[in-house]
């Protein structure tokens, strides 16, 4: 009897070690749902602003306190923007089109060849290139300026999407570590079967690879799309500006058409997510993913 009394308390004295253990695990759990709810909403809270400012009159907007859900919905700020905006759009959209083809073409060769071909002097080289992000942008500003002038292209799109292309060094960075972690037996098979260095890098290397392509792609749109600083410098003529351009003209010094502004950032931003939502995928993986198993 004193053996069965023994066990039955240690029995209770298990469960109730057991108990205070997963009442302090949902504790925990409770604490960071909460906390993460709660940073959703903080961080959510100006988008959302956004949102209902682009469908309030403009004396609404900036009322206090505020009023996010706007009593009367006045859709005219998204006709007053599309009254403005079709020409900006469409040389934003050229723009970002140019930008991620090149920058994906480009960068996938260079960290192809730096990760798979051995040719002399091909580690220096990438160093140097590696050194080239040690030098700010701003340096360099008036340099390319006096540049883009002389070969005749200020005013013209090329300052825009040419540089970006041939001077991605994270983007070359970021595949040529997918590149190397490859396994060399598929392409010394690939070598057996006839497969030319091009057909290597194209046929089986790219499809390898997909994850940190989607990440590229998805950064060198945002580095396009959200480029004002650019449009401000090189351009001189309304036509040629892009969709961050067209949005200060909603902003002056004296006056603001907030709401419709508003509109337009809304507008904007739509792009963008379905560009994300549609690479979801691959960027997390490759942003994540640290090897080939």
């Amino acid at each position: 009897m004193a053996n069965v009394s023994q066990a039955l308390a240690r029995t209770r004295a298990g469960n109730q070690a057991r108990a205070t253990v997963m009442l302090g695990r949902f504790g925990v759990n409770l604490f960071f749902y909460a906390l993460m709810s709660a940073l959703a909403v903080a961080f959510l809270a100006p988008l959302l602003w956004m949102v209902t400012a682009s469908l309030k009159p403009e004396h609404l907007v900036l009322s206090l306190p505020p009023d996010f859900l706007p009593r009367h919905f006045r859709w005219e700020n998204y006709r007053e923007v599309f009254e403005v905006i079709p020409l900006f759009l469409y040389n934003s959209v050229k723009l970002a089109f140019l930008t991620v083809t090149g920058v994906l073409l480009v960068t996938s060769l260079a960290a192809y060849a730096f990760a798979r071909l051995d040719f002399w002097g091909r580690d220096f080289a990438f160093s140097v290139l590696l050194a080239t992000l040690m030098v700010p942008g701003i340096v360099t500003l008036i340099p390319l300026y006096i540049i883009y002038k002389n070969i005749g292209w200020i005013d013209t799109h090329y300052p825009l999407w040419v540089p970006k292309v041939l001077h991605s060094v994270f983007a070359t960075f970021l595949l040529r570590q997918f590149f190397k972690q490859i396994p060399q037996e598929l392409e010394d098979a690939a070598r057996i079967d006839g497969a030319s260095t091009f057909q290597i890098y194209w046929r089986i290397m790219l499809p390898q690879v997909k994850p940190a392509l989607a990440a590229v792609g998805i950064f060198a749109f945002l580095d396009s799309w959200n480029d004002l600083f650019g449009p401000l410098i090189f351009l001189n003529s309304l036509e040629l500006q892009t969709l961050p351009v067209a949005l200060k003209l909603f902003q002056g010094e004296f006056f603001s058409q907030v709401n419709v502004l508003m509109a337009g950032a809304t507008l904007s931003i739509i792009p963008i997510l379905v560009v994300f939502f549609a690479a979801q995928k691959y960027f997390l993986q490759g942003i994540t993913m640290t090897g080939i198993k």
